[in-house]
């Protein structure tokens, strides 16, 4: 239980109060002005350790720079392209503006009113500041509620102040989907056509296709084996697995024979499949002709609408949509982690089985009523 004492100020006659925490390790509170006050905080106190809701004052005065580094370094389990960003979320908006501030201090107006000025700007401020991307503050956003979210489960707050905050929306970019001439028209005006074929029939990301070794190309069965990832983070190539850290085969049509078995020619099984200039790992900035990329020159050049390597993927959904593939074949060629996300991405490549349903629907209840319209045999 715990105990008041009375004592002497300069201003008067105060109450302290002792108590244990739920550690059994004693600590006091000094300042009040009546017994009545003390007793009122003590019995708080109690109920609060029944309760499981008590929060040390001491913890709770933390400045969340001293939270962020070890919530940061509890991220370097992800992979490096999905560390980065939130290490660039933490060390542009997030330290500079919440750093100092003792976690306890922080309301969720004052959240509110953060994630507003990052995405509509503020141009009286000092620096003035330009509207942010959506995703960028979702991104800041997250950082932020994350640190508070394990101080809430370290008993360092009662609540997380972030969580409710109306965040701006993402406007879903337009899938570009390149026909078959368009793509034969691409492949013809850059200096890697088999690797854009690649891209555009068999749906790999970038890093998957530019980290293809020999030995993961099956000639025979007409496999890719997609093993490895190369990811450019912050001008460094980084491999590791593909994204969702799972393996897996993808076909690729009969026309590819000729182009793939050209690319492996002459090499090694460890040996790089679309190797860049120098032998090591290509990027789609490499061969940089008239201060483009070769893959914006070769978009230039064939007069297809502007797309990045990634956009090759849409490409490749909708062939194989087209091909009458279902949803789970697409899923494991894209290497999606579930089919609900392949049509959540894709939805509107399978608006024509909408039709398909009513028709079959249609076609079902003719035939039930055929028997019924036939006359009756004698």
């Amino acid at each position: 239980m715990a105990t008041i004492e009375s004592y002497v100020t300069q201003s008067g006659k105060r109450y302290m109060v002792r108590y244990r925490k739920p550690d059994r390790t004693t600590t006091k509170k000094r300042g009040f002005r009546t017994k009545r006050d003390a007793q009122d905080f003590a019995a708080t106190v109690e109920v609060s350790k029944q309760r499981g809701e008590f929060i040390d004052p001491t913890a709770a005065r933390a400045i969340v720079r001293d939270l962020g580094p070890d919530w940061l370094e509890r991220k370097r389990q992800l992979k490096a392209s999905s560390f980065r960003p939130l290490e660039i979320a933490w060390r542009l908006y997030v330290e500079p503006t919440w750093g100092k501030r003792p976690i306890s201090s922080i309301l969720y107006s004052e959240v509110q009113a953060w994630v507003t000025t990052l995405t509509v700007g503020d141009p009286k401020a000092e620096p003035p500041v330009k509207p942010k991307s959506a995703t960028t503050v979702i991104r800041a956003y997250g950082v932020l509620a994350a640190i508070l979210d394990d101080a809430v489960k370290d008993r360092r707050l009662l609540a997380n102040p972030t969580r409710g905050v109306d965040l701006p929306r993402k406007k879903k970019k337009a899938h570009v989907f390149l026909s078959h001439e368009q793509v034969r028209d691409l492949a013809d005006a850059s200096k890697y056509p088999a690797l854009v074929r690649v891209l555009a029939y068999c749906g790999l990301r970038w890093g998957e296709a530019t980290a293809l070794r020999v030995q993961d190309v099956n000639m025979i069965r007409r496999r890719l084996g997609i093993e490895q990832n190369a990811v450019d983070v912050a001008g460094e190539i980084i491999v590791g697995t593909p994204k969702n850290h799972k393996k897996r085969s993808v076909p690729f049509p009969e026309f590819l024979d000729a182009a793939l078995g050209e690319a492996c020619e002459g090499k090694h099984r460890e040996d790089l499949v679309f190797p860049g200039p120098t032998g090591t790992y290509l990027r789609y900035t490499d061969m940089r002709e008239d201060k483009m990329s070769w893959f914006a020159s070769a978009v230039k050049k064939s007069g297809v609408p502007r797309i990045t390597p990634h956009d090759l993927r849409h490409t490749a959904a909708s062939f194989a949509v087209s091909a009458n593939a279902n949803v789970k074949a697409v899923q494991k060629m894209l290497g999606h982690s579930s089919a609900a996300m392949t049509l959540d991405v894709y939805a509107e490549l399978f608006d024509d089985d909408l039709d398909g349903v009513a028709i079959a629907m249609n076609d079902a209840v003719s035939r039930l009523s055929v028997p019924k319209t036939c006359p009756k045999t004698a």
